[in-house]
């Protein structure tokens, strides 16, 4: 347990009903009982209550703000030490001065993410789920979220550790045999190792054929919107944000420049390009527009390539629809409110149909058979089925992938009959990058490392 108590504002600054300053430690009750007014002494109330009173200066006899105060004392906390949490009015100028006078009276200021990393340092939470707590804070979706909410009940951690379990007492059971070759042991053999590494390597490939599903609910899809002008390439951008972000006439080349826009589309976070017309042009402002959009493409996860039903087939299409054939694209056939003059039988002749979206970016009509599509190009059904268990995290994904190679190593060296001692150095090694997960024998410049990308206060 850490000795000093620490202590932030652990709400957004700016104008709102309240703001709460957070203080954890073992002197957290102490030391607002010294600044806390109340017809109960604070530090003989019942923990998980809270008190009404007022934050007064004792020095200046100056009552500063009307508060609660919440009482948590440890283990059950967040933190699992005592946890003061002091409600004060919202704005910047109420919880700043709470926040001083709090610090005055012997807390310091926490530093990013220390509250989180006291949990984790005191047992109550492993190192995947204080990460999961960084996800929550940054989800750009409703499906990101429930992902992060999962990793930060433990749902990744609860896969992980039966897996550690199994690899460790195949360790046990490997190194009794090296040491103790006389008892009288079940002998360790090639199909004993090689089907508890099979077990274990089929789970840990389960995880990793889902992480790029959880990486796109972590960090979103790179989606370009591309076309002719005049394909409806904006009106597609302000029907997916449901709102007007692009300016939308139907003068061709409007849009001279890359216009962004983060939406969600069925609980899938995307980070929208609407690109200017792809056309050639003399116009030099729009020639610029133009050579952003083909290096926007570049950078794509997806791409939207939006097509005008009302009209034939141009160059400028066919081209794109060439150079597009092998990427993640989706066709858009726009404007199904106007009498169809598309060919489409050229069109299917490289895309199959689910790749083919029909709507009216005008009235909206079809949007969510582009959702559809998306999530289909995307994800394997997972999402829908409600299975939110993903492995989002970089450094996670790093550690499975180890975990990967030492287990096939292992499985190898039983077909090439390397000696079971040897065998044991994979064995080991997969438990342990399993463990680093988790955050076994965590070094302090990981940890920090994680724990400053927290804001203050969490």
């Amino acid at each position: 347990m850490n000795e000093d108590t620490i202590a932030a504002i652990a709400t957004a600054l700016g104008e709102g009903s309240i703001a709460v300053v957070r203080v954890s430690g073992q002197d957290a009750v102490g030391t607002v009982a010294k600044i806390f007014k109340s017809k109960l002494d604070l530090r003989e109330v019942p923990s998980h209550t809270v008190q009404y009173g007022w934050i007064a200066d004792p020095q200046e006899d100056l009552i500063l703000d009307e508060v609660l105060v919440t009482v948590m004392k440890g283990p059950r906390s967040f933190t699992a030490e005592d946890v003061v949490e002091i409600s004060t009015h919202g704005g910047i100028v109420a919880v700043k001065s709470v926040l001083e006078l709090v610090l005055r009276h012997g807390a310091r200021m926490a530093e990013p993410g220390e509250f989180t990393k006291r949990a984790f340092l005191n047992g109550r939470i492993d190192l995947a789920q204080a990460e999961a707590v960084i996800d929550l804070i940054r989800s750009k979706s409703d499906r990101a979220f429930q992902v992060a909410r999962k990793q930060a009940d433990g749902a990744l951690s609860k896969q992980i550790i039966p897996l550690r379990q199994q690899l460790i007492e195949l360790v046990a059971h490997v190194e009794v045999n090296i040491d103790y070759p006389e008892h009288d042991v079940d002998e360790v053999t090639a199909d004993l190792i090689r089907d508890n590494c099979s077990s274990v390597l089929a789970q840990v490939n389960d995880l990793l054929i889902k992480s790029n599903e959880g990486k796109i609910l972590r960090e979103g899809i790179v989606t370009v919107i591309v076309g002719r002008p005049n394909a409806g390439k904006s009106s597609l951008l302000n029907a997916l944000a449901r709102d007007n972000k692009a300016i939308v006439t139907d003068i061709p080349g409007t849009t001279r420049d890359i216009v962004e826009e983060s939406v969600s589309l069925s609980g899938i976070p995307l980070r929208l390009l609407d690109t200017a017309g792809i056309r050639e042009t003399n116009d030099k402002v729009e020639q610029i527009g133009v050579e952003r959009s083909h290096g926007a493409l570049n950078d794509a996860d997806l791409v939207l390539l939006v097509l005008n039903h009302h009209e034939r087939l141009h160059e400028d299409d066919k081209k794109l629809l060439q150079q597009l054939k092998d990427r993640s694209t989706i066709i858009v056939v726009n404007k199904i409110d106007l009498p169809g003059q598309l060919e489409l039988a050229e069109i299917e002749r490289d895309y199959a149909k689910d790749r083919i979206v029909f709507l009216s970016a005008k009235d909206g009509s079809g949007i969510e058979d582009l959702e559809k599509a998306v999530s289909g190009l995307f994800f394997s059904g997972a999402v829908e089925s409600g299975d939110i268990t993903y492995v989002s995290n970089v450094r996670h994904i790093a550690l499975l992938h180890q975990t990967k190679r030492s287990l096939e190593d292992a499985i190898q060296a039983t077909y090439e009959g390397i000696p079971i001692d040897l065998i044991q150095i994979d064995l080991a090694a997969s438990w342990e990058s399993l463990g680093q997960i988790l955050g076994d024998a965590a070094g302090d410049s990981l940890l920090n490392q994680i724990f400053s990308q927290f804001c203050l206060g969490k």
